[in-house]
């Protein structure tokens, strides 16, 4: 078959490899319909290099047709329709009964101290085939595919695997009070559509901010008050301050992670340390790593007292140095983590059904055919041709 394969820094090629095969009564064989592009596999293309190997298959956000089911698998059958969560996750160990699929005990990989494994990611979650490619061996089958009925295009559920339930958890976690006001802190996929669930789960009002114009002109079409930190760098908390009666928003959601802008000399160490063999790279990420922080330090500073930040962006420095005094004198709150895709499934699942209240149709900007994954990974990583949300057809 042919699929998306990790190479080395910004190295990606489309190859042959071998078709997946039933490893275990209760896995499925999908064959992918449509596949994303997200953001955090933008880290293995810069970042996460000493994590990977060549030939590993990238990609988490699928879905597609079942074409073999294992026999114990008794939920699905051949020619269902389904989408996977990104992450593996087993839906019955303890973790799984508590909504944190993220954490699921079964396939936490223990050998970095990390919780669940994901499809298509670094050594660090499990290293598992991924499905930007033309086949996915799924493993359980009864309980992680989600089963979506026939008839609207691929783009109306595809979103479930990865871009909805993040941006669900992000505005969750994020706490908005009734009518109350947040500030998102990037405006691509993940940001974008935060701003739109925050929207319709009965935000008053909603700030954006990024510095691409593509991405502030599709948020502004939606009702979303957007600021252009090109022009705001010097004065961003002051202008979102200006807009909540000198308090700052009553939450902050940063979507940009450890890829902020800003820092040079952060973003020079990350690159320096990618160049290093993985046997000296990947003990130093683990132990000394550090992220650029300038969306996190952003948004301790929009933020009101009292306040709560919710994290989405991945962070992974394990020496990353935190304002403890700004944050206990704020008395601010944070949750974080990744998404624990099948908990919100629930609530997501009929605002998708009938008629598309998020814009889920129109969501992605770019279908390309799998072959063109490599351009697509280099103009989405520049910014490039109006690139937002890329939708891969094996």
């Amino acid at each position: 078959m042919r699929a998306l394969t990790w190479q080395g820094r910004r190295d990606v090629r489309v190859e042959t490899v071998p078709e997946p095969v039933i490893e275990q009564p209760d896995d499925v064989i999908v064959r992918i319909t449509s596949t994303g592009i997200c953001g955090s596999d933008l880290h293995l293309y810069e970042v996460l290099g000493p994590f990977l190997e060549p030939g590993d298959v990238l990609g988490h956000e699928s879905m597609g047709v079942v074409e073999e089911a294992g026999p114990d698998v008794d939920a699905l059958a051949a020619g269902d329709r389904v989408v996977i969560p990104f992450n593996v996750s087993c839906g019955t160990c303890f973790m799984c009964s508590q909504g944190l699929q993220s954490q699921c005990e079964t396939t936490q990989v223990r050998a970095y101290g990390s919780g669940a494994a994901f499809f298509g990611y670094t050594k660090l979650y499990g290293q598992v085939p991924g499905g930007q490619a033309e086949y996915l061996r799924v493993p359980f089958g009864n309980t992680l595919p989600i089963k979506v009925p026939d008839g609207p295009a691929d783009d109306r559920f595809v979103f479930l695997s990865d871009v909805l339930p993040t941006a669900w958890q992000a505005v969750e976690y994020a706490a908005i009070p009734p009518g109350g006001s947040v500030t998102v802190l990037g405006l691509g996929p993940i940001g974008d559509m935060a701003t739109r669930i925050a929207q319709q789960r009965g935000a008053g009002l909603v700030i954006g901010v990024d510095l691409v114009d593509e991405r502030i002109e599709r948020a502004s079409a939606h009702g979303v008050k957007c600021l252009d930190l090109r022009r705001r760098k010097k004065d961003l908390g002051d202008a979102v301050r200006a807009l909540t009666d000198g308090r700052g928003t009553d939450s902050v959601i940063d979507a940009v992670g450890m890829e902020a802008h800003g820092n040079p000399m952060t973003k020079a160490a990350q690159w320096a340390t990618g160049l290093l063999p993985d046997a000296l790279a990947q003990p130093l990420m683990e132990k000394a790593g550090v992220d650029r922080l300038a969306a996190l330090y952003a948004a301790i500073d929009l933020v009101r007292r009292g306040g709560t930040v919710s994290l989405s962006g991945v962070y992974a420095g394990a020496m990353d140095p935190m304002p403890m005094l700004r944050m206990f004198d704020k008395q601010l709150q944070f949750r974080m983590g990744q998404a624990n895709v099948r908990r919100w499934v629930p609530d997501i699942l009929p605002l998708l059904t009938d008629e598309d209240p998020l814009g889920v149709d129109t969501f992605a900007t770019h279908h390309l055919p799998l072959e063109e994954a490599p351009q697509a990974y280099a103009a989405f990583t520049a910014k490039q041709n109006g690139m937002i949300k890329t939708l891969l057809r094996p």
